[in-house]
């Protein structure tokens, strides 16, 4: 058996999500275009050629979502992936209408109420010696932030961000969608057309009333469109940003000559967050529809074939960043991270993460003088593209000025 057969990547294998980057290594040195013949799909690890999927949307289609699961790969998947499940010229329409209304300014508006909220749930989770980093804090601001955006009263916020929790959660050994997280996903998109459908009635200074005011040549959105994009938001950008957090506190706490850095100057914080997204990115991978054939590495991936862009393993490639398994928050930026995509999908999130992040983990390292994570009871999450931790028991010693 050759070495490049011997390779056994499955994104559904427990396993894999302790730890892929050994996985990672492999293929890009002995099988840089894999195929999996039992799941179905191809995969691309190296850097170069991630990047140039993104912006090959000559060859590679969003039409049918980014996502491996069977359920939520297909022509339905834009009702709950919005416009990252389209091409142009309909992705365009859609992404031109909804930054109508979730603009730069309206995401820097909320920087003091960001700042509010990460004061009050770190008042809450410090209050201990011991704390569940993602239960109490790093799970609870960015579902917050968004229902701020967004408009979700503060009585409802648990309930969504449980259900949104059980949308990406995946039980070992199953590979699509369980039943669970279907049902999860219709009662979220029944809350936001309940919410729509106030907002119709009675508008209010959120996302949600300035989208359905969004307009461009007459052009305007639907109300499916509209919750359809609010479900993007709760999921993809409420999951990807706790993981973020969660994640830059525990590489923080793996190399503690780097954590040492931020604690002493908070200023550092942005660099501590660039190296988190490329060193460990909490969006590991992103699917797409192969709509003619493509020569690569020679092979042909076929058309009508399904495409994984491995986002986690293009940023470990150390053709792109010298020493990339090393976690290190003065890197600087040798070459764009893969971890928000790239070309005409480019997260349109990207710069609300990053400000959540800096302004979550500044007010973390100005209040603690260190931390210890108990690693054994640390639970990651399980899912096919999201990597980060369920649960992360964080002891801390606080500064004299935060007592």
């Amino acid at each position: 058996m050759s070495s490049v057969a011997a390779i056994d990547f499955n994104p559904y294998d427990y396993r894999f999500h302790e730890d892929p980057y050994p996985t990672y290594a492999r293929l890009r040195d002995e099988a840089p275009l894999y195929h999996n013949e039992e799941l179905d799909f191809w995969a691309l690890s190296r850097y170069d050629d991630v990047m140039a999927g993104f912006r090959d949307s000559a060859r590679l289609s969003n039409a049918n979502g980014v996502s491996l699961d069977p359920a939520a790969y297909g022509p339905h998947a834009h009702k709950t992936m919005s416009f990252l499940a389209m091409d142009d010229p309909r992705h365009m329409r859609l992404r031109s209408l909804v930054s109508q209304g979730f603009t730069p300014r309206r995401v820097l508006r909320l920087e003091e109420r960001i700042a509010e909220l990460s004061r009050q749930h770190l008042d809450a989770a410090l209050a201990e010696p011991e704390c569940d980093f993602i239960a109490d804090f790093a799970g609870k601001l960015p579902m917050d932030v968004i229902s701020e955006l967004i408009g979700v009263p503060v009585v409802d916020r648990d309930r969504v961000r449980a259900l949104a929790d059980e949308v990406v959660h995946r039980e070992e050994g199953v590979l699509d969608i369980p039943q669970s997280a279907m049902e999860a996903a219709l009662h979220l998109v029944q809350y936001y057309a309940d919410m729509l459908g106030e907002r119709r009635r009675n508008r209010t200074d959120d996302l949600t009333s300035a989208l359905l005011d969004a307009e461009i040549d007459g052009d305007r959105l639907r109300d499916d469109e509209i919750i359809g994009f609010l479900f993007l938001m709760v999921v993809a950008g409420n999951e990807t940003t706790t993981k973020l957090i969660g994640n830059a506190v525990y590489w923080g706490w793996r190399n503690p000559a780097e954590l040492a850095k931020v604690l002493a100057d908070p200023h550092r914080v942005p660099g501590w967050i660039e190296e988190t997204l490329r060193y460990d990115t909490s969006s590991q991978l992103i699917a797409r529809a192969v709509v003619q054939d493509i020569d690569l590495h020679g092979r042909t991936i076929p058309a009508g074939a399904r495409l994984l862009l491995l986002l986690g393993s293009a940023n470990r490639d150390d053709r792109a960043f010298p020493a990339a398994g090393t976690f290190d928050i003065d890197r600087g930026q040798t070459a764009q991270i893969a971890s928000f995509g790239g070309g005409t999908h480019f997260c349109l999130g990207a710069h609300l993460a990053r400000l959540e992040a800096r302004i979550a983990l500044t007010q973390l390292v100005s209040r603690v003088s260190s931390l210890e994570i108990d690693e054994p009871r640390a639970v990651r999450v399980h899912s096919t593209n999201v990597r980060g931790f369920a649960t992360l028991p964080v002891r801390v010693a606080l500064r004299e000025t935060a007592r």
